[in-house]
């Protein structure tokens, strides 16, 4: 019973990052300042959903604060960015679909944090 209590508990403290892009591409100075934000979302650990949505799994709301600092400090200068950090319980609600088909949602693979 302690054990159902502690995993629905984390549920609410593991959190999920997701950033939604939407940058200019136009010119060679556009494209390079949108794939070098691509690329600080990577080395920050987060993964592609979809083109233009990375997420990131975080072990709490304070790791998730630090992630999105990160992800600000990086921001292009033109362009629109969104940034949703939600629960792991609210994340895992989520219906995904390839076509009509339902799909599940891929587990992240363990992630050690150094501190």
């Amino acid at each position: 019973m302690a054990e159902n209590y502690f995993s629905r508990l984390n549920q609410y403290r593991v959190m999920w990052i997701l950033v939604f892009f939407d940058l200019p591409t136009e010119t060679k100075k556009d494209r390079k300042a949108a794939t070098r934000f691509r690329k600080s979302l990577l080395d920050d650990g987060f993964t592609m959903f979809q083109f233009s949505i990375y997420m990131r799994f975080c072990a709490s709301r304070e790791n998730a604060e630090v992630h999105i600092k990160r992800v600000k400090h990086s921001l292009p200068q033109y362009g629109k960015v969104g940034i949703l950090h939600i629960t792991d319980k609210q994340f895992g609600m989520m219906q995904l679909f390839h076509g009509q088909k339902p799909t599940q949602l891929q587990k992240p693979s363990q992630q050690l944090e150094l501190f």
